[in-house]
């Protein structure tokens, strides 16, 4: 696949690093010679210097022949316009544009992002995004990572095997007897830094990183099976008052109606217009990393302290502090990738990584085959992927036990007319159904292969 992407910032260049891997051509834009001479000594792409939005500029990075525009640049109207050339001068087929300012996402609006108007095949919400999963964190305290599949039907969940964890050294076959109603199925882990693929006679140890697929309303009773019996907390403290953490406030109130939350921003304008906005919330206007403002939000009591300003620095230094004071959980927002690592190994409860999510949901327009989601996990060693079978997949019409295809993948659930299965070794896939499914990075190409649209199917 020919694909152009516009920005190298971290979004930009996290794509074309994953798409590059998988030996696509990609040309990546960016008005910054040191972004574009950085991105050429690390990755195989082709480096354009220039503004994505400009004609001369997509010609010299070859988007005549491209499959696929992808806009993330910091500016949204850089993104829509680079779209909107790429449409009406190269006829590209696919256009993908990361907007972040809400009115332009606005339903009464919603007319400017089409065909006649702006051509923008799909649009990348980052906040919205983030804000959904600090949203799912929060109401699954006993998680490390969710992402849902098959209209919310479906949850993934990542969790950590403590000391307590029931499950550890029992094989996951011994599972399955010992829960036999409950749908739920593990379908990978990190151990000791590296990542598997999990098989039935596979054991978990203390410290693994496991990720389970679950059935929506079970997800609960799997989590305090691994020994986390965490109740969604009610009081609850945000630094940072951006985009990001005025969607978590307000979805709070709107889905929470005994949820206490306060606000801590930093920027007094920032923080009236908070005030003025938000309905329920408290907003204090102050430095989230001063103890007597933290104290005054009462951090101490808190079930939860969300971190969401811009500056790594102060997300992971004001979770120390209120955890420090008290605090139940802590969440941080971590948008460089080096500092992941790190705040795991400070105690850091939780962590939301934007452009992990940003990239993700690129890549489930990119990925070839009918291919529904898809979610990166584990820092791109594997992906969560959700896809439909087609007549022509060799995934349909024989026992699971008999395909010889699951070399690097695991099957965590089935979808079938809405109902969630756990599929074993008898089970046979239909044509269409929804498959939700682990893959290490180095067999997505497989995956794109089973579910791909044969040619003897027209």
């Amino acid at each position: 696949m020919k694909v152009v992407i516009c920005g190298a910032g971290q979004v930009g260049f996290g794509i074309a690093e994953r798409l590059a891997i998988e030996q696509n051509d990609v040309s990546l834009v960016d008005a910054d010679p040191r972004r574009i001479q950085l991105v050429s000594d690390q990755l195989d792409v082709r480096g354009v210097v220039g503004m994505g939005s400009h004609p001369d500029v997509l010609a010299r990075a070859g988007i005549e022949q491209a499959d696929m525009i992808i806009a993330v640049t910091l500016h949204d109207e850089v993104n829509m316009v680079a779209c909107q050339v790429a449409h009406a001068l190269f006829n590209v087929p696919t256009k993908v544009a990361r907007i972040r300012a809400q009115t332009y996402l606005a339903p009464e609006w919603r007319d400017l992002l089409s065909r006649d108007h702006l051509p923008i095949d799909v649009v990348i919400s980052p906040e919205i995004e983030v804000g959904e999963m600090v949203l799912r964190r929060l109401s699954l305290p006993g998680a490390i990572d969710t992402v849902t599949f098959a209209d919310g039907a479906v949850v993934v969940v990542g969790v950590l095997c403590g000391d307590d964890c029931p499950v550890v050294d029992t094989p996951l076959n011994q599972l399955t007897q010992l829960f036999p109603d409950l749908q739920s199925t593990i379908v990978a882990l990190q151990r000791g830094g590296k990542t598997q693929v999990m098989r039935s006679s596979d054991q978990l140890q203390t410290g693994d990183v496991a990720y389970f697929v679950c059935k929506a309303d079970q997800v609960q009773r799997a989590l305090s099976i691994f020994g986390h019996d965490e109740t969604p907390g009610q009081r609850i403290v945000i630094a940072g008052g951006g985009n990001i953490g005025m969607y978590v406030a307000e979805e709070l109130e709107k889905r929470n109606a005994l949820a206490r939350i306060k606000v801590i921003e930093s920027v007094r304008p920032r923080a009236q217009y908070l005030a003025e906005h938000l309905s329920r919330s408290v907003v204090l206007h102050g430095d989230a990393l001063e103890r007597a403002i933290l104290e005054e939000a009462g951090v101490g009591e808190a079930d939860a302290m969300i971190a969401l300003t811009n500056d790594d620095r102060i997300n992971l230094l004001s979770c120390l502090l209120s955890k420090q004071l008290g605090a139940q959980r802590i969440l941080a927002l971590l948008n460089e990738q080096g500092y992941v690592s790190f705040a795991k190994g400070l105690g850091i409860d939780a962590h939301v990584v934007p452009r992990q999510i940003t990239v993700s949901k690129v890549l489930q327009h990119v990925r070839r085959g009918r291919i529904r989601g898809v979610h990166a996990l584990l820092d791109g060693a594997g992906e969560m992927i959700e896809a439909e079978a087609l007549e022509t997949s060799p995934l349909v019409g024989k026992p699971l036990r008999d395909l010889d295809l699951f070399d690097g993948l695991r099957i965590g659930a089935v979808v079938r007319g809405g109902q969630v299965m756990s599929p074993n070794g008898d089970f046979v896939v239909r044509a269409h159904d929804r498959i939700v499914l682990f893959a290490m990075a180095e067999r997505i190409k497989r995956v794109e292969q089973l579910f791909r649209v044969a040619l003897e199917f027209f």
